[in-house]
């Protein structure tokens, strides 16, 4: 008898040690491109070897979709031992990812309910966990997927970009920018917003006052909407994490925040050093 779906990830979302063991979980790595060479996400270079490279790299690394020939292999695998699947995938805007998903899904006729995170990173796992939980009550997978839909606008994060040099080597940042940011340390915070976009909110012009401003905004929600699990998400700076997530107990003693690095596909754009503070609103 065939089990009743299947979830799917890519590799921009914050994988867990729980998912990575979960029998009913499966990751579609991204690919990443140093010139002529490509790398499996979260496969073929440790965090080390990343960072080194991506210091070391003549152009600016790029990273592709998994192909809808990928995703179509792994749905026919699927399609003999579940029913459907539950795909949550990268923010639209910012990846092509559940399009090839979605091809991928019709060209093995795979029955598939595909979620738009409008996110990255710990707006894709959490709403896996929110899945999780929902199916726990018994709910159907289609019904699971209109839910978790409507709960992307739940989702809240704020992002220190540690490295404008990465962000100019990208083509993010006008020559003109990186200099006068650099000369004023000028700290830029990004958001992606409830539409699913990577956007500006503000800059602070010193690294203490910038994650003063993440610890503000996510003490607010906490008073207000008695949020109790936070996601401290770095890109290779763990202390500065654990110091950030020590921060937030001091507020929200009893929560539970998780710390990680995120993940290859998102470290080549966001750059060495970048800090975010994630968390999501309880369901109302």
């Amino acid at each position: 008898m065939k089990k009743p779906f299947a979830w799917i990830l890519d590799s921009t979302a914050y994988v867990t040690d729980e998912f990575k063991a979960h029998p009913d979980v499966y990751i579609v790595p991204l690919n990443l491109h140093f010139g002529l060479e490509e790398f499996v996400d979260g496969v073929d270079l440790s965090n080390e070897q990343l960072y080194q490279r991506i210091k070391a790299a003549p152009e600016f690394p790029k990273t592709s979709q998994p192909s809808a020939g990928k995703f179509a292999e792994l749905y026919e695998k699927l399609k003999e031992e579940y029913e459907c699947g539950i795909a949550i995938h990268a923010s639209a805007k910012l990846s092509g990812t559940i399009a090839s998903s979605v091809s991928g899904a019709q060209m093995s006729d795979f029955k598939l309910y595909a979620v738009d995170s409008l996110a990255l990173s710990y707006g894709l796992s959490g709403l896996l966990e929110r899945g999780m939980e929902l199916a726990a009550q018994g709910l159907e997978a289609e019904k699971i997927a209109l839910q978790l839909k409507a709960e992307t606008k739940n989702f809240r994060n704020y992002i220190l970009i540690g490295n404008l040099t990465q962000l100019y080597k990208g083509g993010r940042m006008s020559g003109a920018q990186y200099y006068i940011g650099s000369l004023l340390q000028v700290k830029p915070i990004v958001q992606l917003t409830p539409e699913g976009e990577l956007a500006p909110i503000d800059k602070v012009r010193s690294h203490k006052k910038a994650v003063q401003y993440l610890l503000n905004h996510a003490k607010k929600d906490y008073e207000e909407y008695g949020v109790n699990y936070f996601q401290v998400i770095h890109a290779n700076i763990p202390a500065e994490a654990e110091s950030l997530k020590q921060e937030v107990l001091k507020f929200a003693p009893e929560a539970n925040v998780l710390t990680g690095n995120i993940s290859s596909s998102l470290a080549v754009h966001a750059g060495e050093g970048t800090l975010a503070l994630m968390w999501r609103k309880p369901p109302q």
